[in-house]
């Protein structure tokens, strides 16, 4: 099996939208989090964009999963090769989900447009 024949089902298999967008907003609310404990008693505005871009790329580059895939089962994997994601893989996947659009823009394979265009995809880890 080559790596762009990804399993239907199971551990490998591309993740659904809900438990992207679950890991999403686990994400999203852990950066604000964080970025809170630097700005209270000030509320914590765009820096926790700024925390979640480094950690998704951090995150992302590293181990191939933000806090949000790991807890819910999920991890970015090459499709075209199996290495690591790399840096500008990594890169164009935070600036993707930063921006949000790309990252609904789906094809029928249920892969998203900066999973496209870094030859990766979002996939079930257990």
């Amino acid at each position: 099996m080559s790596r762009t024949e990804l399993p239907e089902d199971g551990p490998g298999s591309i993740a659904q939208a809900a438990p992207r967008l679950g890991a999403f907003l686990i994400d999203v609310v852990a950066s604000a989090l964080v970025a809170g404990l630097f700005t209270a008693p000030e509320l914590p505005r765009n820096r926790s964009l700024l925390v979640f871009a480094v950690a998704y790329f951090v995150f992302t580059l590293l181990v191939q999963q933000t806090l949000g895939m790991k807890l819910l089962g999920l991890r970015v994997v090459r499709v075209d090769q199996p290495v690591a994601v790399g840096a500008w893989r990594a890169a164009v996947r935070t600036l993707g989900v930063v921006l949000v659009i790309p990252a609904v823009i789906r094809d029928g394979a249920g892969r998203a447009l900066h999973d496209r265009l870094t030859q990766t995809a979002v996939v079930r880890s257990a």
